[in-house]
């Protein structure tokens, strides 16, 4: 049997319905065994932040690279401060200045300092740095009035990063304090997991552009700009949206069209008769899962067409919502060199009242926050996108539970 019989036969769902459902785990488990970090590329620092690194930075020099003050001062041999204070200052011959960048080149001798700025390289012949507010400057001059030891006040060669040591790992997300790390270490540029492309495709002849005139039964398109504001932040670049009809080649070139790592289709995913994705899906490449066992989203789907990925994310806005990050955005950070987890911050509460689900399923239940109770938010159908808006996260029941009873304490996943 051709692919293109089958997809037209035994799994063409279209006004059938799905004769079963992949569990949620099943799914999530083909995206960590199908899914793993792209090759690595090079880029500069400006493009480095919150990448993740495909190699481990090893430094090429000491950081400091030599000897250097860590105090406006004065520099001198601390064995001469013995005994210095308010009531009896000690005097030293000033003999020149060291500033940053620009180091004082001669030696000094017993009873000389050199005036210091912070950072600039410590002098031959002195140990330690006496701060400016203990001094009292004279001309050629200067007084101190308190004693230092050894070392104060100098920070020491390679005190930061000692040459040939590894300061950041391979895997690791670079923080904007780890891309100043590496400039200071002297790397203009640094090897990282590429980005993943991301294409959406959004289909429907319902769907209107916000901005344009819309019939008396067409909807404005909402989910494409849900989704777009959610690839960067799981670690993809959005470089494509291109919008279909409920026209079978139309979607199928959109979707076979050569240049993304991931496509997303919102719409046209469940069983009726202008749901022509899975099958093209089918017919070009592989559809494993279609249907899974979650509220909402269960129209979902995941394939791929040679090396790209493919998801199939309902039209019902929220749907879509649930579908992008149980699947897609695991997919993504993947991708990305991220970790799958969820990327949501987490509150703990409990509930002011239950949460109904049933065994077999996933649920995905909006709730708000008050005064450190959860509350399931009343309009929880999956078309309507205002409860996200209303709501401060979300709830996952597991597939093993009935639901929740009112006063169980229960993570909430945060809305960013």
């Amino acid at each position: 049997m051709t692919q293109t019989e089958n997809s037209s036969g035994k799994d063409d769902v279209r006004m059938r319905g799905f004769r079963s459902r992949t569990p949620v785990e099943e799914a999530l488990q083909w995206v960590d065994d199908n899914v793993a970090p792209l090759e690595p590329e090079v880029v500069g620092l400006s493009d480095a932040h919150c990448r993740v690194l495909a190699a481990a930075i090893t430094s090429p020099i000491n950081v400091p690279a030599f000897d250097r003050s860590a105090m406006d001062g004065f520099a001198l041999n601390s064995a001469e401060t013995v005994g210095a204070g308010d009531y009896n200052p000690l005097s030293f011959r000033v003999v020149g200045v060291s500033m940053p960048g620009q180091p004082f080149e001669g030696d000094v001798r017993t009873g000389e300092a050199v005036r210091i700025m912070t950072g600039a390289p410590i002098p031959n012949g002195v140990d330690a740095v006496v701060p400016a507010e203990y001094t009292t400057p004279r001309d050629d001059s200067v007084e101190i009035t308190t004693a230092v030891a050894s070392l104060k006040h100098i920070g020491r060669t390679a005190e930061d990063v000692t040459e040939g040591t590894v300061v950041l790992d391979a895997d690791h997300r670079l923080r904007p304090q780890d891309v100043g790390l590496i400039a200071s270490l002297g790397l203009a540029e640094v090897s990282v997991v590429r980005r993943p492309r991301v294409r959406i495709v959004v289909t429907g002849n319902e769907l209107a552009e916000p901005g344009e005139e819309r019939s008396p039964f067409q909807i404005y398109e909402a989910n494409s700009h849900v989704v777009a504001g959610l690839v960067p932040r799981d670690g993809g670049i959005l470089f494509e949206r291109i919008r279909c009809q409920d026209n079978r080649e139309s979607i199928r070139s959109a979707v076979t069209n050569s240049g993304a790592d991931v496509v997303l289709i919102s719409g046209g995913s469940s069983v009726g008769t202008e749901d022509h994705a899975p099958n093209i899906i089918r017919e070009a490449g592989e559809l494993p899962i279609h249907g899974v066992a979650m509220r909402p989203s269960s129209p979902a789907g995941i394939g791929r067409i040679g090396s790209t990925l493919i998801f199939l994310l309902p039209g019902n806005p929220v749907s879509c919502l649930c579908a992008y990050d149980f699947f897609a955005g695991r997919a993504i950070r993947r991708l990305s060199g991220l970790s799958p987890d969820w990327p949501h911050r987490s509150s703990m509460g409990s509930l002011r009242s239950k949460i109904v689900s049933q065994v077999g399923r996933v649920d995905y239940c909006r709730v708000r926050i008050y005064d450190g109770e959860i509350e399931p938010v009343a309009l929880s159908g999956a078309s309507i996108l205002s409860s996200t808006t209303r709501a401060n996260g979300f709830v996952v029941v597991p597939s093993a539970l009935e639901g929740y009873a009112s006063g169980t304490e229960v993570e909430v996943l945060l809305y960013l």
